[in-house]
């Protein structure tokens, strides 16, 4: 029997756009049930889509979509959307920490604001997120929790570029070594990084717009790395650093062009992410 998201409920964090709605629809064309959390609900000048277009999007693709609106910085707005989402569903099954913010500045260039923003819904929210939804999580017969967040790489030089940026994603990647241990055999809690720069908003306004994007890949690859973990047993898969494009050479994935920007591009040209050496 192939394995399958159908019928489960996922609850993703920013899930408007970007890497978050692929996961969303990757996981809408098994008939998944998906809430979609986020506080986009009108048109954004430089940022497309709102959690009502995803929504659409996800119904489209054969899912049944429940529209979370919240910021994920305010506790009471998160817990109203987890408690709306197990009336609605009966449960949850999978937790997809995708919502964060960046700003790659060095420290004095970092506005305080810029770093609590960080902070708060990086590192913050998804410790939160978790910590309201594994309740639910832990009465589901597959439950797991993907951090979008970075393996842990020590080396000074990522510090050194953007102190207050990667604290807060590796905030994200401490959540996954902490939670995979508590909650062993229980919870399958797991890490999820690209190889490659991918094409979001983020990428289109903090990596100089068009040539990073047309040397990136489309969210498209994360999403169906997400689907092969998502789809393991608990016990087959939990704190784990997984990236992309390894995670898709094990399913057995050997030709990547499908997901490049520019196809007349080769893969050994496309931009490396952060906090891969």
């Amino acid at each position: 029997m192939n394995p399958s998201l159908k019928g489960k409920t996922l609850f993703i964090t920013g899930a408007s756009r970007g890497i978050g709605k692929a996961i969303a629809l990757k996981a809408a064309a098994d008939g998944a049930n998906i809430a979609l959390f986020a506080k986009t609900t009108e048109p954004h000048p430089k940022l497309p889509g709102t959690i009502y277009t995803a929504a659409e999007e996800v119904r489209d693709a054969g899912g049944t979509p429940l529209v979370c609106v919240g910021d994920i910085r305010h506790e009471e707005q998160l817990k109203a959307a987890i408690d709306q989402t197990v009336e609605t569903f009966g449960g949850i099954d999978i937790l997809v920490n995708n919502a964060s913010a960046i700003a790659l500045t060095g420290t004095e260039a970092t506005s305080m604001k810029s770093y609590d923003l960080m902070h708060q819904i990086n590192s913050r929210g998804t410790f939160m997120a978790s910590k309201l939804c594994l309740p639910h999580l832990r009465q589901s017969d597959n439950p797991h929790i993907l951090n979008l967040a970075p393996p842990l790489n020590m080396a000074p030089h990522w510090f050194g570029r953007h102190v207050a940026y990667t604290m807060a994603k590796y905030g994200m990647s401490l959540c996954v070594l902490g939670m995979a241990d508590e909650y062993k055999n229980k919870v399958a809690v797991n890490a999820l990084w690209p190889k490659t720069v991918i094409n979001t908003a983020a990428v289109q306004n903090q990596l100089g717009g068009v040539p990073a994007v047309q040397a990136a890949r489309q969210p498209s690859i994360m999403a169906d790395a997400a689907y092969a973990i998502l789809t393991r047993p608990v016990a087959a898969a939990s704190g784990h650093f997984f990236i992309d494009e390894e995670i898709l050479r094990d399913t057995g994935v050997s030709d990547f062009s499908p997901y490049r920007v520019d196809p007349t591009l080769e893969d050994n040209q496309l931009l490396p992410d952060f906090f891969l050496d």
